[in-house]
């Protein structure tokens, strides 16, 4: 599956907003867009004016970007969510958090959400103690999210879940932290996700 390898610091800085993809880095003073709030490239502190598309197609970049999806599959979910009974905008953002390795990434499994994919891909995490190796597994509410025995051992997911437990995990998640597993409770609100994102406008663009 295709993927982005370049600098994600650089993608933080072309949104203007910070979408931590970069684990412990983005809490730090080493903080890309701490440090050069303004886009990468020569002619990054111009100021320019977007056009109303311009504007809504930056919504959807930064949507795509701080999920790890690629287009194909983002407007995938988009057309899930406008299936959906409930607000196109919150179902959607329901979908995205309900991936495993976003889930994974909430209960502090991965310092980000590309770390916490490769875990999921290389067969770390299990779902109701079976393996899942699919990032884009749909977990349900009262699944339980744990670790391999393999993964257990891991010094890094230790160090993960320290600094976690530390910051917090969100109210939807329940975590126990001794036993390497967490529970989701529920599927995010709007609010309750709280991403810098403008979800509306990611709908009119799509609506064109």
């Amino acid at each position: 599956m295709a993927r982005y390898t370049g600098s994600v610091c650089k993608i933080c800085r072309r949104e203007g907003v910070e979408l931590f993809l970069k684990g412990a880095r983005c809490f730090s003073p080493k903080c890309g867009i701490k440090k050069r709030n303004y886009p990468p490239g020569m002619h990054g502190k111009r100021r320019v004016k977007h056009s109303d598309y311009g504007v809504q197609l930056r919504e959807k970049q930064k949507m795509k970007r701080m999920y790890g999806v690629m287009e194909k599959q983002f407007r995938t979910y988009f057309t899930r969510a406008t299936k959906s009974p409930m607000l196109t905008g919150e179902k959607l953002i329901q979908l995205l958090e309900g991936r495993l390795d976003s889930v994974v990434y909430r209960m502090g499994f991965g310092s980000s959400r590309a770390q916490a994919r490769q875990f999921v891909s290389h067969a770390h995490i299990l779902v109701n103690d079976k393996k899942v190796n699919l990032p884009s597994y749909q977990v349900k509410p009262g699944d339980v999210v744990g670790l391999s025995e393999k993964g257990k051992k891991m010094h890094v997911m230790q160090a993960n879940l320290d600094a976690a437990m530390q910051r917090g995990v969100p109210p939807w998640v329940e975590v126990e932290p001794e036993k390497f597993a967490g529970k989701l409770l529920r599927l995010p609100t709007r609010d309750e996700a709280a991403l810098p994102v403008e979800e509306k406008l990611v709908i009119e663009l799509y609506s064109r």
